[in-house]
């Protein structure tokens, strides 16, 4: 797993941890419903940052017997609970919280101390963010924003990146709920912040559900990596023609590589071998994500055969 996604998810966990504390402090100074919203967004990104690291570690271990391509996968399973706990716990909890003060309204008294611990978690929250985002920047590369998530195959960096987004957004949601709460005396408009913290945080949850479902099935390979290796194939003097090649991202870094190739037919077995071979190797030079490659030779099923030049 690269350094970036740790270094990324380690700024989270430190920033999200001070900010619950002094969060929890001004709701149980002041009585806050948003503040008390937002102390629950920061434990569950708390959580889900240690989530995030024990499957960075889980993922790393060798393959054995019973999982013979490794444990690659279960970064996904791990990123797939997160995206549960911020819907079920995140999200449950603040809109739980934020109804019940719009039916039981508490009249909240100085503000100062929300204000100041808000503008602090902003300061905390944006440096994690901006940390987070500048290694997803390396990593996308000249790719889109959007394009970069959808066939991002390592969960760790945009999970964080969602994260982040979801809790500056929320903080200005509570900003402004105790912002008119204070300005109008009306206790509603914090109660109105909870709930708005709350769907935000089920939107985001959906979001991350939807992006890491695909990676937790089985995604295949980027496209560009799919033709290329078609490519490297196709170019072997003793192919005629390459039938299909199917791709597996086992891991963020583990692809798995079938293809069914149509020799020529005047190669004897220890040729063909020989080709397997040199075909195995040339594809694993040219994408070094790629750990495993399987040929299956057969006749050519589709399209017109390829003389080789």
């Amino acid at each position: 797993m690269s350094a970036s996604s740790r270094k990324a998810i380690y700024a989270a966990l430190a920033g999200n941890s001070l900010i619950a504390v002094t969060k929890f402090i001004a709701a149980a100074m002041t009585g806050s419903s948003a503040m008390i919203s937002e102390g629950i967004h920061s434990v569950v990104d708390t959580g889900n940052q240690l989530l995030l690291l024990y499957g960075m570690k889980r993922s790393t271990r060798p393959a054995d017997a019973r999982f013979p391509y490794g444990y690659g996968k279960e970064l996904y399973f791990w990123s797939f609970v997160v995206a549960i706990l911020i819907f079920a716990v995140g999200a449950g909890l603040s809109i739980y919280e934020g109804i019940n003060h719009l039916m039981y309204p508490v009249h909240v008294g100085d503000h100062t101390v929300n204000y100041v611990v808000l503008l602090l978690a902003m300061v905390f929250e944006g440096s994690s963010w901006f940390i987070a985002m500048r290694e997803f920047n390396r990593q996308r590369r000249d790719r889109s924003f959007v394009k970069a998530v959808t066939g991002g195959k390592d969960p760790t960096i945009f999970v964080v990146i969602f994260e982040d987004s979801a809790a500056m957004i929320g903080l200005v949601f509570a900003l402004l709920g105790v912002l008119l709460g204070d300005i109008t005396g009306n206790p509603y408009f914090d109660g109105a912040a909870s709930v708005a913290i709350g769907l935000l945080l089920g939107a985001t949850a959906v979001w991350l559900a939807y992006e890491t479902k695909g990676l937790l099935i089985g995604e295949s390979a980027d496209p560009e990596v799919v033709e290329g290796i078609r490519r490297i194939a196709a170019e072997h003097k003793e192919v005629l023609h390459v039938n299909e090649v199917l791709t597996l991202h086992m891991g963020p870094d583990f692809i798995l590589v079938t293809m069914s190739v149509d020799f020529r037919d005047d190669l004897q077995a220890g040729e063909v071998e020989h080709a397997i071979c040199a075909l195995d190797t040339a594809v694993k030079d040219a994408y070094p994500h790629v750990k495993k490659v399987y040929v299956e030779a057969e006749p050519c099923r589709i399209g017109p055969v390829r003389t080789a030049g």
